[in-house]
């Protein structure tokens, strides 16, 4: 061999080890890295309770979780960068609620995702947006290890973009639609349930996304600006482009969803980018621990507006919180905060329609409404006096401007043959779900849907009257979820309150720990309770942190808390020794009980009190169109507190169902409230989503009562939204068969839904009336849904020639039309928005509707 090709050689191999001995860096700026060593060193300085939970090892080849170390050897500088990324930014719970050893694994999963599947994602888009494994507020679990072994032969050798599509059909395999409780499930179990809101939806979408290692975020809109509801959908990155799609409703191409109108009337769609993010995206806000960026361009066209806010001098304020509001459900939601700069300058993105721009500082507060596309400088002033007198609103939202992608009619046909299949592979599993066969018992196990096995388990144990009282002390969400752990956690903790849930937080078991913990408290009454927690435990804010609830048990370890979690924890301390207390569901103020009265907590010096009391009276006068206003379908009343308001959140319910607060049920003779101020905000929205809003500030003072008029304006010639009706409304279309919504019958849109009594004179009338508008019905063109009984579907099936043929005929289920005379009838939208109603004998029914058809 040749002296020169030897050389070579010798050259050759001193490069490869050269090269295998690189470090490979996870955070390859090192200006970055630096940054996120600071933030994880603030975090952990002074924090010594945080330690326990993670500490790297001299060498760097290890961590520690709960004070010992991860016995691992092999750690590498890019999974110890990767860990030290989330440590520094993931929600306080994150810390104490996982070991170290949860997180390193989800961390090599993302990793081997990476590496196998080998798409190629920049390194800020895959730390951002593929490595974290927090979306929401969802319970995290191993779901990123068990749905990659199921979908990585599903999406191997696909683009990008048919991987998205696969994985979504996956998802459609799992999950469907069910309105619930603001809990969001964490993957895993939306699969044992199979049902999910859109939150869960979105979050379970976008965990299998990240499991295969494509790029997703959460994407929402905090409230719609024409209907009152919100929205969640899912984005996700394909070759350089974000594309989305509506979770667990699989299209044929990206850039589709049912949502695609309404989107483009929004106002607001943000996602929160876990860490310092720095990309393109507009900033709305940037927290310690997350990013949250503005993408209403995406959907809508939109306008910049910039806001000063002044004190009463007309002086800049710097500091002071704008909360931009968008009216739903008939308050003045929060939807986003922003802090003004030293010249009380802020600005904001929006879709081209109105809010309202809230700004306090120091207790001062004012607001001005603000329209998108047609204002560009907003001045808010500032002050404690404000005028006591009625104000009027007109707020409109933005026109709809739909942009829809090209699919083929062929793609439609494949894309519904596998929806088709995919129902059925669902449906099979659910078949495998407990009936209820009419016993305690039964119900509680249909209740569980997959988590049967649990409650069966718990019931197999324990057959008494206690262990069904704490079961019923549990939400329709909670049997799905919850763990056998936590049911003999708070069952065999006798003398304890019994329900071990004290608002949305996550479920664990706590009740064992603290009693088994008893010596750390010198006295176990309410106020040395009180005066515990406020010496002990440290509150722990950050900047704008994640609002996850830390675990009582997390609480106590760490001795660190943000307010949530601090309330929460004295909450399930107190139960815990049999003090009755609990979170205002009202209010939302921490109170325990003395006798048969509620005394507010305060972690302060302050000792705790019954908070002063006064009363409040609405009149109204009742209309043909509105003869009971419901509480959030017509009015709100939010206090206000240090120049911010808080929503009163009573109990939800469909008023012209029976259910709900309303004016009549607590408003009209008067309700004992908290002495403060507040502002009641009344509102009708019309069809075409505007609406004429009245506000007023009230003072409602201790011992007195407090006379308001509740003003609720429509205009002539408008047609109002008058009530609601669920469009996931269950129907049978033929005896025995299994009940499918009414949404699926219906499609999204405008629809009539009538309940009609079998050979019942005025329910004859109201079909023959429908007879008399047929050729006006058929060209609307919408599904029009009757109803009746099982033995009364043959009878209305008669007609079917004579209808028109937008007609479908159905059984109606037990509850639908309760409190109402037959015919029952309701023009309405799958924004569960009712424009006409009609009950009873009604002449002429038939051109009453086309006539409301006729001023949407």
């Amino acid at each position: 061999m040749s002296r020169l090709i030897r050389n070579i050689l010798i050259l050759a191999s001193l490069l490869v080890l050269s090269v295998s001995c690189e470090v490979r860096h996870f955070l390859t700026d090192g200006n970055y890295r630096a940054q996120v060593e600071d933030d994880l060193s603030s975090r952990l300085s002074g924090a010594e309770g945080l330690r326990q939970f993670y500490t790297v090892s001299p060498d760097g080849r290890s961590i520690t979780s709960e004070g010992g170390y991860v016995k691992d050897t092999s750690l590498t500088v890019r999974e110890r960068e990767a860990l030290e990324f989330l440590y520094a930014y993931m929600p306080l719970a994150d810390v104490t609620d996982y070991p170290a050893s949860f997180h390193l694994s989800n961390v090599r999963a993302s990793f081997t995702a990476e590496e196998e599947l080998g798409w190629n994602v920049p390194e800020r888009v895959f730390r951002h947006f593929v490595l974290p494994m927090r979306v929401n507020n969802e319970n995290l679990d191993s779901s990123r290890i068990v749905f990659y072994r199921e979908l990585k032969p599903r999406v191997e050798g696909k683009d990008m973009k048919s991987a998205i599509l696969e994985v979504n059909h996956w998802c459609h395999e799992k999950l469907t639609y069910h309105p619930s409780d603001a809990r969001t499930l964490s993957p895993l179990s939306s699969v044992r349930s199979t049902l999910g809101r859109c939150g869960e939806e979105a979050t379970f979408a976008v965990a299998a996304l990240r499991a295969v290692g494509i790029p997703a975020r959460q994407v929402y809109t905090p409230r719609w600006a024409h209907t009152d509801d919100n929205h969640a959908w899912v984005e996700a990155w394909a070759d350089g482009e974000w594309y989305f799609l509506g979770a667990c409703e699989p299209e044929p191409v990206l850039n589709l969803g049912w949502f695609n109108a309404p989107a483009s009337r929004g106002m607001l769609m943000h996602t929160r980018v876990f860490g310092r993010y720095d990309g393109p995206e507009e900033k709305v806000l940037e927290s310690s621990e997350y990013t949250e960026i503005n993408l209403i361009d995406n959907y809508a066209s939109t306008a910049r507006v910039d806001f000063k806010v002044v004190d009463e001098k007309g002086a800049p304020v710097e500091g002071a919180l704008v909360d931009f509001q968008i009216y739903n459900y008939a308050e003045f939601y929060p939807a986003l905060s922003k802090f003004t700069d030293s010249e009380g300058m802020t600005f904001l993105t929006a879709g081209k329609g109105d809010m309202l721009a809230w700004a306090s500082k120091d207790g001062l507060y004012g607001y001005s409404k603000v329209s998108f596309g047609k204002d560009s400088l907003v001045t808010v002033r500032i002050s404690s006096e404000h005028d006591a007198a009625l104000q009027s609103l007109m707020i409109v939202p933005p026109p709809e401007n739909v942009r829809l992608p090209e699919v083929t009619l062929e793609q439609r046909q494949e894309n519904a043959a596998r929806f088709t299949h995919e129902d059925a592979v669902r449906k099979a599993y659910m078949s495998t779900f407990a009936e209820d066969d009419g016993t305690r018992r039964g119900e509680f196990l249909a209740k569980a849907a997959g988590n049967h096995g649990v409650i069966r388990s718990f019931l197999d144990a324990h057959q008494d009257d206690r262990a069904y009282s704490l079961l019923s002390s549990l939400s329709d969400k909670d049997l799905k979820d919850v763990t056998l752990e936590i049911l003999e956690d708070s069952y065999q903790a006798e003398g304890s309150i019994l329900c071990p849930r004290v608002e949305n937080e996550f479920l664990s078991p706590y009740k064992a720990f603290f009693l088994s913990h008893r010596d750390a408290f010198p006295s176990v009454d309410a106020q040395s309770l009180v005066k515990w927690v406020r010496d002990s435990i440290a509150i722990r804010e950050g900047s704008k942190p994640w609002r996850i609830p830390v675990s009582p048990e997390g609480v106590f370890k760490s001795r660190l808390a943000d307010v949530r979690s601090r309330n929460i924890f004295f909450v399930a301390l107190a139960r815990t020794f049999g003090i009755d207390a609990r979170k205002d569901p009202v209010t939302s103020k921490i109170q325990y009980r003395e006798g048969q009265t509620w005394v507010d907590v305060h972690f302060d010096d302050a000792l705790p009190a019954v908070a002063p009391q006064g009363r409040l009276v609405l009149r109204y006068t009742p209309s043909a169109i509105l003869a009971n206003p419901g509480y959030y379908s017509n009015f709100t009343i939010s206090i206000i507190e240090g120049g911010r308001t808080y929503l009163l959140t009573f109990d939800e319910g469909q008023v012209d169902m029976g259910g709900g607060v309303s004016w009549e049920s607590t408003f009209k003779d008067g309700t004992s409230m908290d002495a403060g101020e507040y502002v009641l905000v009344a509102g009708n929205r019309l069809s075409d989503g505007s609406v004429p809003v009245s506000m007023q500030h009230l003072t409602v003072e201790e011992g007195k009562t407090t006379v308001v008029d509740l003003v609720i304006r429509i205009p002539d010639g408008k047609l109002p939204v008058i009530g609601e009706f669920d469009s996931e409304t269950r129907y049978s279309q033929t005896p025995g068969a299994e009940p499918v919504s009414v949404l699926s019958t219906t499609g999204r849109g405008t629809f009539v839904v009538g309940v009609l009594t079998p050979r019942h004179e005025p329910s004859v009338h109201a079909v023959n009336d429908l007879i008399a508008a047929k050729d006006e019905l058929e060209a609307w063109g919408r599904t029009i849904l009757l109803l009746t009984t099982e033995d009364g579907l043959e009878w209305l099936s008669g007609y079917s020639a004579q209808l028109p043929s937008n007609v479908r005929f159905g059984i109606a289920p037990e509850h639908l039309g309760d409190g109402h005379t037959m015919p029952y009838i309701v023009l309405a939208d799958t924004f569960n928005r009712v424009f006409f109603r009609s009950e009873g004998y009604n002449i002429g029914l038939g051109d009453q509707i086309v006539s409301a058809l006729n001023k949407l």
